[in-house]
């Protein structure tokens, strides 16, 4: 998010897009600093914060002065709905920040277990000399050379989220990096930084019910991003089934959440009986499962707007579809490169720089898909990722693709 005033956005549209892509990286960067137990992730989201409560407050007086007749009372609550949205989501990031602050318990097993996300978030302080340093990011390659892309950079006091091709890195820069945690070890030799290995888990044996809470708080973290990626795409596309599955995502968050506080309950019981370990150092799970379900509860008030078929203003459509991430839909092509293929041995990841975030087949959704999905015709993409990998992602699954700039309308041509 940019910090210098000189920088703010100038009109609504723009503040959204920015307000979306802050919050989604505060998330991305508080699951982060539990991962590497970093406290200088969880101050750059403490960070954002700031910044974020002063577009908040900026957006809601915009919205406020734009209202010049009654009939437009409620497009615009459309826009304050969004808007407080995306405050929450901001503060859920937060508090999963907090618990790194704080030290509040996390236990091991969790940190294991967040190692085997599709995607993560990495810190980098770029040392001078280093391979990154007074480098455009194009001339890097970074999504090829280790399957990870910048998506903000922070300078001192300022933030830079509308990272490009052309942005130099230099001597100094903290890089913010999404993707395949397999390319940490390679970036952190790149940045000339200290070498990390990833966490592995204790030889000792496991409490069951620890481990059946932390497998329901991994698996929470993945439902919530991927409802948040999702709400927005049935906002922008006005897709009611889709604002359907977020519903029904929201209310699997809500069962499990009281399933996992019930399993770290008995944990703590049989941790106190079993060692002199403290139990209260497992309270961080409880603080983690209520951040994701407040993820999820925001993304099923986004989808509200769709599923009340309430008056949805044009500027969510156009804010939310110019974000840093694009959102694309694409049916898998007989004879394409997708077809019987895993998710896996495509890479989307790296190239072009997509995550899927739902697969729908016939009349259901795989969401958050595992890298061993293997891919038939007729499934259909729902994935984020830069706008310039756009083609290349249609290629492989099997069309050209043509795009309308004045409407946004897509057009999909079969490749033959």
């Amino acid at each position: 998010m940019r910090s210098d005033p000189e920088d703010k956005p100038r009109n609504l549209k723009s503040m959204l897009s920015e307000a979306k892509d802050a919050s989604e990286l505060m998330v991305d960067l508080a699951y982060a600093a539990l991962y590497f137990d970093d406290e200088g992730m969880a101050d750059a989201v403490l960070g954002l914060e700031v910044d974020m409560s002063a577009l908040v407050h900026e957006m809601r007086s915009l919205a406020m002065l734009a209202v010049r007749h009654p009939r437009e009372v409620d497009g615009m609550s459309s826009v304050l709905q969004v808007v407080s949205s995306i405050e929450q989501i901001a503060n859920a990031a937060v508090d999963i920040a907090k618990i790194v602050l704080h030290h509040w318990g996390i236990p091991r097993a969790l940190i294991v277990d967040l190692a085997q996300a599709a995607e993560v978030s990495h810190r980098l302080v770029v040392a001078p000399g280093s391979h990154l340093a007074n480098r455009p990011l194009r001339d890097m390659e970074l999504p090829v050379a280790v399957g990870m892309r910048v998506v903000a950079i922070q300078r001192g006091r300022h933030w830079i989220t509308d990272v490009g091709g052309d942005s130099i890195v230099e001597p100094g820069d903290v890089l913010f990096m999404r993707g395949d945690p397999a390319g940490i070890v390679r970036l952190r030799e790149l940045a000339a930084m200290e070498r990390w290995n990833p966490p592995e888990p204790d030889d000792g044996h496991a409490l069951s019910d620890l481990d059946r809470a932390v497998d329901t708080l991994v698996e929470m973290k993945n439902l919530s991003e991927a409802a948040i990626g999702l709400a927005y795409s049935a906002l922008v596309l006005d897709d009611l089934s889709l604002a359907r599955e977020v519903r029904s995502m929201q209310e699997r968050l809500d069962g499990m959440k009281a399933s996992m506080q019930t399993w770290v309950l008995r944990a703590a019981a049989d941790v106190a009986r079993v060692s002199d370990a403290d139990p209260a150092g497992l309270r961080g799970l409880l603080h983690v499962a209520e951040a994701a379900e407040d993820i999820g509860d925001q993304a099923r008030n986004i989808t509200t707007l769709v599923l009340e078929d309430e008056d949805i203003h044009p500027v969510l459509a156009l804010a939310l579809g110019d974000t840093d991430d694009v959102v694309v839909q694409l049916p898998v092509a007989p004879g394409s490169e997708a077809d019987d293929s895993t998710l896996g041995s495509l890479g989307l990841a790296v190239d072009p720089g997509y995550h899927v975030l739902a697969i729908r087949r016939a009349a259901s959704y795989i969401y958050n898909p595992p890298r061993t999905v293997r891919l038939w015709v007729g499934d259909e993409l729902l994935a984020s990722g830069p706008e310039e990998g756009r083609d290349r992602l249609a290629a492989i699954c099997g069309y050209s693709m043509d795009i309308d700039e004045e409407t946004g309308h897509v057009e999909l041509t079969p490749m033959g």
